[in-house]
């Protein structure tokens, strides 16, 4: 069965008339809905709002844009300083996004939105500049293969459709589970790539509490309505694990499930992660309070924290704890002096002497008052 031209059949119709099986109940921000045309809104499909996890100043992929709803909301959120990108393989969903490109643009004070053609599992092919190169080398020997083979990996190596460590935030609306089954690592290490270090995931998406058996995956009509390319629950955190992400979370989980096809569960779902600094772990001092109220956790890299412990953290871990995602999570301590930075080979759940840790510096994101006596 051919996955693409399934889903690209499917999706070409929905640019042209509103397909309501590809519909989930989604609460959007009804504030950046009212600058957006009524044809994209009807012809949107998806089954969350990433663009929630937008900031001032990102630059933001998203993935499988579609009709261009979620990468005109982000563009309001991420005002002039930002950027967003985005990425589909549908002609007719591209000439929808791009029909309204320079209204919207006039409209939102000039915030730069763009739309690319390409592949979500291979971000480096510029699939436009590609096929500009087929039309006038066609492949029809051997040798014309291995020269189109040759040029494509020069233009992903020269000159990526998305470059390496470039992209702050990476969004998908019901996309991945579009993408065929022996693709899927490949488009989560590829989300991995795009990303600077920080960077940050927020993907909607449909998942399954079972394992999709075969029967369903070879039905035409359910992987292009989002059920039979699902990723079951726990291997769509996996999957972003393995690929190096910390922090994997789902931030957001539908109770009631969109569909139950022969008595499996496929809801919507919002995962979110982190993209870790390539830094050396290199001790200098620092410290973490877990602020509880587990007894103890372990993180994605097998640091090991006691509720109420003075942890030993290497500068790089403590940097993330205290300031990224987890930031609320943990208190930070600050040597009064840095030491020389010495690389850190601590057993998982080592903790530091409170001799070490006098008259430091303590971060922490609590709201509590002063003290009175």
């Amino acid at each position: 069965m051919d996955v693409e031209a399934i889903v690209k059949e499917r999706y070409s119709e929905g640019a042209k008339a509103r397909q309501e099986q590809l519909c989930c109940p989604v609460d959007y921000d009804t504030n950046l809905l009212k600058a957006l045309p009524t044809e994209i809104l009807e012809k949107d499909y998806g089954c969350g709002d990433p663009s929630r996890y937008v900031r001032k100043g990102d630059t933001v992929l998203d993935l499988g844009s579609g009709g261009g709803k979620i990468c005109y909301m982000a563009a309001q959120l991420t005002g002039s300083e930002g950027r967003v990108i985005g990425v589909d393989i549908n002609d007719d969903m591209l000439e929808l996004a791009r029909k309204y490109r320079q209204p919207m643009q006039d409209k939102l004070g000039g915030q730069p939105v763009e739309f690319v053609k390409g592949y979500i599992q291979d971000l480096a092919l510029d699939v436009a500049a590609m096929e500009a190169w087929l039309a006038e080398n066609p492949v029809n020997s051997a040798a014309g293969m291995k020269a189109f083979q040759e040029w494509q990996a020069r233009q992903k190596s020269e000159a990526p459709l998305i470059a390496d460590n470039s992209i702050d935030l990476v969004v998908s609306n019901c996309v991945l589970n579009l993408v065929s089954d022996s693709e899927k690592r490949q488009l989560i290490s590829e989300i991995h790539r795009v990303l600077k270090p920080g960077g940050r995931v927020a993907v909607s998406d449909i998942v399954a509490d079972e394992w999709v058996p075969e029967h369903l995956k070879k039905d035409p009509s359910l992987w292009s309505g989002c059920i039979s390319g699902a990723f079951q629950e726990h291997e769509f955190l996996q999957t972003f694990i393995d690929a190096g992400f910390l922090a994997v979370a789902y931030d957001k989980w539908d109770n009631t499930p969109w569909q139950v096809v022969e008595g499996i569960e496929f809801r919507s779902v919002t995962l979110t992660a982190v993209k870790g600094q390539p830094e050396a772990c290199l001790d200098r001092g620092h410290a973490v309070i877990y602020r509880g109220p587990y007894a103890s956790i372990t993180d994605d890299e097998g640091h090991l924290f006691y509720r109420g412990e003075r942890m030993a953290v290497c500068e790089r871990s403590f940097k993330l704890l205290t300031s990224g995602v987890f930031k609320d999570d943990f208190i930070g301590i600050i040597p009064a002096t840095l030491g020389e930075p010495v690389p850190m080979c601590a057993p998982a759940g080592t903790r530091r002497p409170v001799s070490e840790t006098k008259s430091a510096q303590q971060i922490s994101t609590s709201s509590g008052g002063s003290c009175c006596c």
